[in-house]
Parts: C-alpha cells; sequence; structure tokens
C-alpha cells in the first residue's frame, strides 16, 4: 500500500481562522518521513477555507468538511473528512463499542464506566440506560429489527434487551469468562458468542438455551464474524443431527479471531473447519479481512487461505476494527486513525478527529459513518461532505 498521509486531527477547525496552521506528514516504508504544514489565507464568501500546502505537498480540493492533498514525490494522495458532528455528552469515559439500528434511527454504545446506552443517532440524545451486567459491557449490537440490543460483558453473561423500555429480557449463562464479542445469525433466533474462555457457544433465543459449543480453543476469542458461505466452499457435515431450534445456520461460516494469533473458519452448523488464517469481517461469499495486533490487513479468499489476496500495512498501531462497505471497507486502528478503502478510488479516505486515541469501532448507515474512540466521543460523518 502507497505511503500513507497523515494530518493534525482537529485541521479542520485550525483551519477556519486567518493564518490558521495545521501540520501534515508524508510516511514511506524504509524512507524518512516527510513533514508538512497547512495555512489558511483566508475565508471564502461560501464559509471555505483558502488553504495553502508548503513544499512537498499540494492541496487538490477542500471544502468545509474535507479536504484532498497529494504528495507528488511519494506519488500518494488521500481525502481528509472531518466529523459532521461530535457527541461529547454520551458517555464520561472511553467508549469501547457501538451500534446503529437498521433504520438508522437509534445507536448503542457501551463504555469503561460500565454503562450502556441507547441514544437517537440524529443529534446524540440519551434515550435508555441498559443496566444490569456487573462489571464492564465488552460488546452491544442491534438485532436486524432495531428493536433488541444483544450485548456481553465481563461477568461472563449475554443479555438482550428491549430498545424500546430498557428491560432486560432473556440472560445467557453458560461461559466461564467474560464475553468479548457476538454475532447475530439471519434474523436472530439463534445468535453467537466468543469468550475469554476460549469457546464459541450458539444460543438459541427464545428459549435462552446453549444449542452448543461451536469451538473450544483453548485460547481467548476476541472477534466473531457469521457470513455466508460462496456455493464452491465445503463447510463439511454435522456429526450429529441439529437441533430444530438452529434456525439460518446451515451455509454459514463462522470466523474467530483468537487471541493466540490464529484465525478460525468453522460451519457454523457443522462445525467442523473450513480453513484457517488471520481476524474479521467478510467482503463477499468467499473473501474475507483479518486484522492482526501488529497493524496487518489481510485480505483473504477462503478457497485458498494459504496465501492472502493482499495485505495492507499503514502503521504498527493495532487494527481495531474492520467493516464491509460498499465495494470496500473501512479499518481503524489504535493510533487514531480510520480509512475507507474502495475499489474505484485511486485516493484513501481518511476519517479524523481521534488524536493517536483508538478507533474501537465503527458503524455505518446509508451515507453516515460513526465512530467510537477512547477519548469518549462518538464521531458522526457524512460522506456527502466529501
Amino acid at each position: 500500500m502507497a505511503a500513507p498521509l497523515r494530518i493534525q486531527s482537529d485541521w479542520a477547525q485550525a483551519l477556519r481562522k486567518d493564518e490558521g496552521e495545521a501540520w501534515l506528514s508524508c510516511h514511506p516504508p524504509g524512507k524518512p518521513t516527510l513533514y508538512g504544514s497547512l495555512t489558511c489565507q483566508g475565508i471564502g464568501l461560501d464559509g471555505i477555507p483558502e488553504v495553502t500546502a508548503s513544499e512537498g505537498f499540494i492541496v487538490n480540493e477542500i471544502n468545509k468538511k474535507s479536504i484532498h492533498i497529494s504528495c507528488p514525490k511519494e506519488n500518494v494522495s488521500s481525502k481528509f473528512l472531518a466529523p459532521y458532528t461530535t457527541f461529547s455528552r454520551i458517555h464520561a469515559k472511553s467508549i469501547t463499542c457501538l451500534d446503529i439500528s437498521s433504520g438508522g434511527g437509534l445507536g448503542v454504545s457501551s463504555s469503561t464506566d460500565g454503562s450502556m446506552k441507547i441514544w437517537q443517532a440524529s443529534n446524540g440524545e440519551l434515550r435508555r440506560v441498559l443496566e444490569g451486567h456487573v462489571f464492564d459491557v465488552n460488546c452491544c449490537r442491534f438485532f436486524p429489527s432495531g428493536l433488541v440490543v444483544l450485548s456481553g460483558g465481563m461477568d461472563a453473561q449475554l443479555k438482550i434487551w428491549s430498545a424500546e423500555d430498557a428491560s432486560c429480557v432473556v440472560t445467557f449463562k453458560g461461559h466461564k469468562g467474560g464475553i468479548l464479542d457476538t454475532a447475530i445469525v439471519d434474523r436472530g433466533r439463534n445468535v453467537v458468542s466468543g469468550s475469554r474462555d476460549g469457546t464459541a457457544r450458539l444460543w438459541d433465543c427464545g428459549r435462552s438455551a446453549c444449542l452448543g459449543v461451536i469451538a473450544d480453543c483453548g485460547s481467548s476469542i476476541n472477534g466473531v464474524a457469521v457470513g455466508t458461505a460462496d456455493n464452491s466452499i465445503n463447510l463439511g457435515s454435522p456429526e450429529q443431527m441439529p437441533s430444530e431450534r438452529e434456525v439460518g445456520t446451515e451455509s454459514k461460516m463462522l470466523l474467530l479471531a483468537r487471541e493466540d494469533k490464529k484465525l478460525q473458519c468453522l460451519g457454523l452448523q457443522s462445525r467442523q473447519p473450513a480453513n484457517a488464517f488471520n481476524c474479521c469481517t467478510f467482503l463477499s461469499g468467499f473473501l474475507l479481512l483479518a486484522g492482526t495486533q501488529d497493524g496487518n490487513i489481510y485480505q483473504l479468499d477462503v478457497r485458498s487461505p494459504r496465501a492472502p489476496v493482499q495485505v495492507i500495512h499503514r502503521s504498527g498501531a493495532p487494527v481495531m476494527s474492520l467493516l464491509s462497505f460498499r465495494d470496500g471497507f473501512i479499518a481503524s486502528q489504535g493510533d487514531g486513525s480510520c480509512f475507507i478503502v474502495q475499489q474505484d478510488l485511486d485516493y484513501v479516505i481518511e476519517l479524523t478527529g481521534a488524536d493517536c486515541d483508538p478507533v474501537y469501532k465503527v458503524a455505518t448507515w446509508e451515507k453516515q459513518i460513526y465512530t467510537c474512540c477512547r477519548d469518549g466521543l462518538v464521531r458522526r460523518y457524512q460522506l456527502s461532505d466529501l
């Protein structure tokens, strides 16, 4: 991947005043870093600043919320997008997980302050507080209906909540360690959880029962994802007749991102390994992305996983989240960078605002992108701002 460009996290505010400055840099692999700056020469009648770049950098285009910069010497360019809105009142501390409902109306997030909250996605206004977990809530997500929330906590419990009245309708118990990630199968009759106890479990929501341990790794399961397998993938056959309570598991793959530096893929219904590799979202019925602690993003083909299709490395910071988006993906890292890669664009779109604080999770709804960060902020970006 080309040398990444970096920009001052609050560049949009810094360049809004006369003679305001913001730093930028280019990091070519194996070469010295190139440093530069942007300077505001005045604000136009349309409210857009007139910005010039120091030697070695070019401002290709700018508007109120985005700026397109290139570094001709390294033949790279990036478009940087500032948040459209920032919600600072949802949580008081670091926000570790968030999701947006299928209709785009509600957000849910969990924080290291021990709280889990539902809020209005348009303005961050608090709607409900979901109380019931002991200790931290590690993960939270909406069911496809957008009316129900699934959460997993350090108390080894998995809970289902009503987004309408904040009541906890189901609690699953069975894990012996904190739950680190969850996935919902189809419309949500079944869900999957991954835990510090090294197991992934399949649950029946209707009867609040565990349908089985799908994998026992002997190593903490940090991430799980469920995807539909391409017809060319052999997922194997289950050793026992699946329970009639299993709904939608046939032809599904389960991906496990493990603490022992392995990525495991198996048939959700068969419990048989499809193939093994390295961290966690599906791009298609046979392509997946895997992010590592040392900053590598692997694109892998399940049909031939031994050699990656490509490896993307922008920095040594841990890859915190990966999300399939349009014809590409969004990635966030532990150094505050968050970026969009699209097949049809010759530049990367950078989502700015976080200054060296890890961006833990990304969620999208239509043309809106939401991020949560260790600095305690939810940021909302609008792609129309490009």
